[in-house]
């Protein structure tokens, strides 16, 4: 009969296992009996038949090898490198998550009324790619005979909200609002910047009929800085790489739009923000200091609606200047009598 290979190797290392573990001291006068007893009778042809232990059992025996575990299999379970240090995978996951969490945190952090118009201004940003340069404008374009006859009320909220597409000049109008704009309304509060945008709305809206502007989202935003500098017109700001006086970054804003543009019609904008802007100025804080009313403060259910610390701040400040005004003063006495 002949015998398979690997009946004959798996049959040599139980006898040097069985040697070496001295199993086999009782059948020393006969180990050649043994041999061919296990090998008439677990095997035949070239099957395995129950009995004879496996390759692995053997090796358990006789105290050698393994089988070895696959390394890259480990590898990919583990999240460190040799070093210790994390993966460049992970490690790139990690500051992806950090950075868009920082992003959402800053969002969430800007003040209510200018994370709307931010909010308006993207969206309709998004929707102006999606729909191409033309289809946006006429889709967000300020027309009279429309907004008036045809019932889109919306367009003056879109006209004030739409930048065009991205560009260097989107940029900069996009960081002034971030910028600016949360200072502007930090300094009035909320109740009051809020009148202070829908006036500018107003007013804009006119003007733009006028004049024929389809949109002027850049003027809102020269509104806001000409308001803003001219409480702080000598404040150093930055404008590109310059510093500058807070009172010029208007006129520089126009002048960097219209050197892109490479047309002065680009200044129409900005002109049109600086004057509804010193409109407002004027009759919030210069007409009431010579006796006429100011007739665009907030009214005080907006300010307790959206601002009850400054509500609280007003009336402690009224009672005060009341029980001022309500003391009886005495003729009083001259020293020395």
């Amino acid at each position: 009969m002949r015998l398979n290979s690997k009946a004959i190797v798996l049959t040599l290392g139980a006898l040097l296992c069985a040697t070496a573990s001295g199993s086999v001291a009782g059948h020393r006068s006969s180990p050649l009996y043994s041999t061919s007893s296990i090998l008439s009778t677990n095997v035949v042809g070239s099957q395995q038949v129950q009995g004879i232990p496996s390759l692995e059992a053997i090796l358990s025996l006789r105290g050698g090898a393994k089988k070895k575990k696959s390394r890259t299999s480990t590898l990919s379970k583990s999240s460190k490198t040799v070093t210790g240090k994390k993966k460049v995978g992970d490690k790139l996951k990690a500051e992806k998550k950090s950075t868009s969490g920082d992003l959402m945190q800053k969002y969430k952090d800007i003040l209510p009324i200018t994370r709307v118009y931010i909010t308006m201004i993207l969206v309709c940003t998004v929707l102006g790619l999606m729909l191409g340069e033309e289809r946006a404008q006429a889709f967000f374009s300020l027309d009279p005979m429309r907004t008036l006859y045809g019932g889109e009320l919306w367009r003056p909220l879109t006209a004030a909200s739409y930048l065009g597409k991205p560009s260097i000049g989107w940029l900069m109008n996009a960081y002034y609002l971030y910028q600016y704009g949360s200072s502007l309304e930090r300094a009035f509060g909320p109740a009051q910047h809020l009148i202070f945008l829908l006036s500018q709305l107003v007013i804009l809206t006119m003007l733009s009929i006028l004049f024929r502007l389809p949109v002027f989202g850049t003027s809102m935003i020269t509104a806001m800085l000409h308001v803003l500098s001219r409480a702080t017109p000598n404040q150093k700001v930055k404008w590109l790489i310059f510093t500058v006086p807070f009172w010029s970054l208007p006129l520089l804003s126009m002048v960097g739009d219209c050197l892109q543009a490479g047309n002065a019609a680009a200044a129409l904008p900005h002109v049109l923000g600086i004057l509804s802007g010193h409109y407002y100025h004027f009759h919030r804080f210069i007409w009431p200091k010579i006796g006429g009313q100011d007739w665009l403060v907030a009214p005080d259910f907006l300010i307790e609606r959206m601002d009850p610390n400054a509500a609280s701040k007003n009336a402690a400040k009224e009672s005060v200047a009341k029980a001022l005004k309500s003391r009886k003063r005495g003729k009083g006495k001259k020293l020395g009598r």
